[in-house]
């Protein structure tokens, strides 16, 4: 039979036992891991002079947190636009490799508000170069890294031409091509969209932008994006390119307040999503990456004048239009099927150009684009200039 509790223990201990109390009592508590997080304006100071380093497979990448400040204690905030974000810079060091390969990521089905700012974000060319008149001034200025759009006014005062779809992609930054491999080209994105559209071109600091969408089309392979943008209207069948052109060279910027349109500050968001005609709330199929930013008040005054202007003030389209607005300045597209755009390689490229997240942009230019088609033959067919 079972002796008693202490009988029990007693003879157990002369075996060479230990009672359960006595081996919890001799382990020690781990500390908990806190892992930083930054300020966005610090990574630019914690990122000059220098790049980004890459994690390999041999490696093992940082822990990752990316936190949101709250709301003030004042209570909440009235616009998105006030927020401001932290972001640890683990975050943009994602070996994809230790996560199982690259698998297509999932439907949006239910991101609605993504969904709406895909339908306007759906602008790319395939292999565009030059849209200006003068090719010997735009090698000058793609070989620049100094020069922002806010400083070099001359490169949108010239009358753009239309895209020359069959040229080659420009070449990426040396520390980019030293580094990785070009990828072989991919097929290019096969959706066929239609209309005029009206772009918002952001300026750029050290061609950050730019160059972060040729570091994905020399990285991944995909259509290269002729102009960094981000987009206002899509798809306006109702004007000849005549009229469209004419509107925006003489009433835009009468109609925005101010006679121009409001700083953006840095973004708050990265995104990589797929989008396949057919599922809710989806009207093309495209895989895309972006920078998501924040409108406030001020933009949503912008574009509602772009909208009496190209529409009237009574009409249909400004009063069902999406509100509020998602700006977004996308730097990939891709076809659906098998794409190559993942999470990680998005952080990654971003990662490249610390000033992507840390600057406050004014809009450098409004693009007008005939976008019938599929990219490769999309044009430009007016820009004005702030």
């Amino acid at each position: 039979c079972m002796a008693p509790s202490g009988q029990h223990w007693a003879t157990h201990r002369t075996m060479g036992f230990t009672s359960p109390a006595a081996a919890l009592a001799k382990m020690t508590s781990l500390a908990p891991m806190e892992v930083p997080t930054l300020p966005l304006a610090a990574m630019a100071a914690a990122q000059t002079g220098q790049d980004v380093p890459l994690y390999s497979r041999e490696s093992t990448p940082p822990p990752v947190a990316v936190a949101v400040a709250p709301a003030t204690a004042s209570g909440p905030l009235s616009s998105i636009h006030e927020a401001e974000s932290l972001v640890d810079l683990s975050a943009m060091l994602i070996d994809k490799t230790r996560m199982g390969g690259s698998p297509v990521p999932p439907l949006a089905e239910s991101d609605v508000a993504s969904v709406s700012s895909t339908r306007t974000s759906i602008t790319s060319s395939y292999r565009g170069e030059s849209f200006y008149s003068d090719d010997d001034d735009d090698d000058t200025e793609s070989a620049s890294t100094t020069s922002t759009a806010a400083s070099s006014p001359s490169r949108y005062a010239k009358r753009p031409l239309l895209v020359r779809t069959a040229s080659r992609s420009p070449s990426p930054p040396l520390s980019v091509a030293s580094r990785f491999p070009a990828a072989p080209p991919r097929l290019p994105l096969q959706w066929e969209f239609s209309g005029l559209t009206l772009w918002i071109e952001l300026e750029e600091f050290s061609n950050d932008l730019s160059n972060c969408i040729t570091y994905m089309t020399h990285r991944y392979g995909i259509e290269h994006i002729p102009q960094s943008h981000m987009t206002a209207i899509y798809g306006m069948s109702h004007l000849s390119n005549e009229e469209a052109g004419r509107l925006l060279r003489t009433r835009v910027k009468g109609a925005l307040p101010g006679g121009r349109w409001p700083k953006f500050r840095p973004p708050i968001g990265i995104v990589q999503d797929v989008a396949v005609a057919g599922n809710p709330g989806q009207v093309c199929s495209i895989a895309w990456a972006q920078l998501t930013l924040a409108s406030g008040p001020d933009h949503e005054l912008a574009l509602d004048a772009l909208y009496d202007v190209f529409y009237g003030s009574e009409s249909a389209q400004k009063t069902e239009r999406h509100r509020p607005w998602t700006p977004h300045n996308s730097f990939a597209y891709d076809n659906p099927e098998e794409t190559v755009l993942t999470t990680a390689c998005a952080f990654e490229a971003v990662a490249q150009y610390p000033t992507l997240l840390t600057e406050e942009r004014n809009v450098a230019a409004i693009s007008l684009w005939d976008t019938n088609g599929k990219m490769g033959d999309w044009k430009c067919l007016e820009r004005l200039s702030f």
